[in-house]
């Protein structure tokens, strides 16, 4: 196993998670990839691949408990180099997730990701969040979002977008954002905060699960 394989299972062990040897080769294979097309699109602001495995892979993959079953389709907004969407639809294959981003050379890169991987349960979509729409049946059981914008910016622009009938937003925050939730817009409520473990990270992090109030 590769000096980065090691570090995501050493990694993975420490955050009490079971992942799959074949499912850890293709994240391993992410993140080179991730590196190598970072240099020429710039799509994260961390270069070393070590630090992509602790500051973004093991930082996605803290949110698997949180995917239970039932859960058909999720939406990735503001996924920029895939991140948290690819790590969870690798080890989540029975999901569809559908990975967003306005910007083109993002979802190009994605778009590689997904050939190179062989990810059937990945779509990505080039659209401005608020232009994107999707037919009553298509809407998303959870939303999930990492640094994408404020709580009250994400469920405006994403609530059309979003399963009615039991669907969630999942906004992964640093430090719990208590003027953000004062300002909750109404008709949602905050259902849960989840403090986050991730494997070599000292920084907070933290979970804040919305629901339709």
């Amino acid at each position: 196993m590769s000096g980065l394989g090691l570090l995501l299972t050493d990694g993975l062990k420490q955050q009490n998670q079971n992942v799959a040897h074949a499912d850890q080769e293709k994240l391993v294979h992410f993140v080179e990839l991730l590196n190598k097309w970072n240099k020429v699109y710039n799509l994260t602001s961390i270069r070393n691949p070590e630090e992509i495995i602790r500051l973004h892979l093991l930082d996605s993959l803290i949110m698997l408990p949180y995917f239970q079953s039932g859960i058909k389709r999720v939406l990735d907004v503001g996924t920029g180099g895939g991140i948290p969407g690819i790590p969870l639809a690798i080890c989540l294959p029975d999901i569809q997730f559908v990975l967003l981003d306005a910007r083109g050379k993002k979802i190009r890169f994605i778009q590689t990701v997904i050939a190179q991987l062989g990810l059937k349960n990945v779509t990505a979509v080039h659209s401005r969040v608020e232009e994107f729409q999707v037919g009553p049946e298509e809407r998303f059981d959870r939303i999930i979002s990492r640094a994408f914008a404020s709580l009250n910016d994400m469920l405006m622009f994403c609530q059309h977008l979003c399963n009615k009938n039991g669907g969630k937003f999942l906004a992964m925050k640093g430090q719990i954002p208590e003027e953000e939730i004062a300002q909750l817009p109404e008709g949602f409520r905050i259902e849960e905060i989840n403090e986050l473990k991730v494997s070599g990270l000292n920084a907070q992090r933290h979970l804040i699960q919305i629901t339709f109030s």
